[in-house]
């Protein structure tokens, strides 16, 4: 798989022939300039590409093309340094496949009382060139992000990094392939959806392989090669556990999984307890582990949270809060302390936890195979949000919603499962009524890297719904939200 660093994004900046060819130099200057203090500042994921000053239709147009065939290329900034006539972009604009950011900002960051003159006015137009860029992304009905303030400014730069983080999950989307280890469990409809839609949508590959070639991979992994994993289990957790063998069986199916996962160029994955052909245990620690270098799961064939999850932890890289596969299990209803216990019987990514997770094998009670091991820990507290992706027939809706994760009130000695405990917003009962009433899945993507606002953008440049549950939403005003949304998507037809 591409990492962070394998994207770059094209620095793209507008002007004309107008002011003569000693202002076009010093825009040319000045864009290297800014695009070298972006890549110095080490605040951004990705490298920035000074590509060109933009003083023709026709190279508008080359740049586009080119940006939309580069596969380094994840998107485009543009900035318009002085006066670009908007016409200029128009045809170039109708052809962006890339994400777009329209930077608005200015070189200078205030106006010099003194040095102030007509020259100076010429070459310093952003004001003017970025309304006049912007007026045709707006007339074209175009998504592009828009990033208004000094360039050198830390908060503008930490909203151009994490635009970028976002734009190369949609890159990383384009290409995504999900393998699924049999079907989905058995009359669940949450989990359904169309593979077709959603591949024309949002680039998902997904297929489906039988149980039984993972079963033939798993055998072909040697005892020395697991033992190896094994050892590295030891340095990374802490052992509860005598039974080595199961332990030893989790490292095979890892080594296998990722064999097969790998070969086929896929990031993320599926399985159910409903079918295990010729396999011991159901893959705990198994999955855990290969959600922490990575790679997408989704429980119970669920191939929409698998792709999700691995999308956001590829615009997660690099950071350390963490996101997992997670599950709405149970809630705690006491007046003055209402909760949600998110978890799931075996997989829940480590990288949430908040201490050392702790290897442990106990019975598992469904799928009718051996006791699998698992990794057992106890979430870390902090803001995050919960994402779930549906399909509501014709079209894909992203649902967030902002949550507060606690240290868990109980310690729950008899429950041998990773757990989060969290407060949803608004609070727990309009919480669930608003993701119920908007159809929310039971299982989601929690993390505590990637925002909302990233999670927004991401919809809006795949053209997909989007719901975000706040604090401040209440029911009724969902209910009239999700309305309006049903009309605006029959229209779009």
């Amino acid at each position: 798989m591409k990492s962070m660093k394998d994207y770059e994004f094209w620095f793209v900046v507008g002007s004309q022939f107008l002011y003569g060819p000693e202002v076009l130099e010093t825009v040319a200057a000045r864009a290297q300039e800014m695009a070298d203090a972006f890549n110095a500042s080490g605040k951004l994921p990705c490298k920035v590409v000074y590509k060109v000053t933009v003083k023709t239709p026709e190279e508008a147009t080359e740049t586009v093309k080119a940006a939309n065939f580069d596969d380094k290329c994840a998107g485009v900034i543009t900035w318009c340094h002085t006066f670009s006539p908007s016409k200029m972009w128009l045809n170039a604009l109708k052809l962006l496949q890339k994400p777009w950011c329209h930077l608005a900002t200015q070189y200078n960051r205030s106006i010099p009382d003194k040095g102030i003159d007509m020259d100076f006015m010429n070459l310093n137009q952003a004001a003017h060139g970025d309304r006049e860029h912007g007026f045709i992304g707006a007339r074209l009905r175009m998504t592009r992000k828009v990033i208004a303030g000094h360039w050198q400014d830390a908060d503008v730069r930490e909203r151009l990094a994490s635009w970028m983080r976002v734009a190369v999950g949609v890159a990383f989307s384009k290409t995504l392939k999900v393998m699924r280890f049999g079907d989905n469990m058995r009359n669940v409809a949450v989990t359904e959806g169309d593979k077709v839609g959603v591949q024309e949508v949002l680039g998902w590959q997904v297929n489906t392989w039988p149980v039984g070639k993972l079963a033939e991979y798993i055998a072909a992994v040697t005892d020395a090669e697991a033992d190896a994993l094994v050892k590295e289990y030891r340095r990374l957790y802490t052992f509860k556990t005598k039974n080595i063998d199961a332990v030893r069986y989790q490292a095979k199916e890892e080594i296998a999984m990722k064999r097969i996962l790998d070969e086929e160029g896929c990031a993320a994955y599926t399985n159910t307890f409903e079918d295990l052909y010729g396999m011991e245990q159901l893959p705990g620690l198994a999955s855990q582990r290969l959600m922490a270098q990575g790679y997408g799961y989704g429980a119970e064939g669920d191939w929409k949270v698998s792709a999700m999850t691995a999308i956001v932890k590829k615009m997660a890289e690099g950071m350390k809060g963490g996101t997992a596969f997670m599950e709405d299990y149970t809630y705690e209803l006491a007046k003055g302390k209402e909760y949600s216990l998110g978890a799931h019987m075996l997989e829940v990514c480590p990288s949430i936890a908040a201490a050392k997770p702790a290897v442990e094998v106990h019975p598992l009670g469904i799928g009718g195979k051996a006791d699998p091991a698992r990794l057992v820990f106890e979430g870390r507290a902090g803001k995050a949000i919960v994402i779930s992706l549906v399909d509501m027939g014709g079209r894909l809706r992203m649902i967030v919603q902002d949550i507060e994760c606690v240290k868990p009130i109980y310690k729950m000695p008899n429950l041998p499962v990773a757990r989060v405990m969290w407060r949803a917003a608004p609070d727990l009962k309009k919480g669930v009524e608003c993701w119920i009433t908007a159809g929310g899945a039971h299982h989601t993507t929690l993390t505590y890297d990637v925002t909302a606002e990233q999670m927004h953008d991401f919809a809006a440049i795949m053209g997909i719904e989007f719901v975000h549950i706040t604090k401040e939403t209440t029911v009724e005003s969902l209910e009239r939200d999700l309305f309006l949304n049903d009309l605006a998507w029959k229209l779009r037809g």
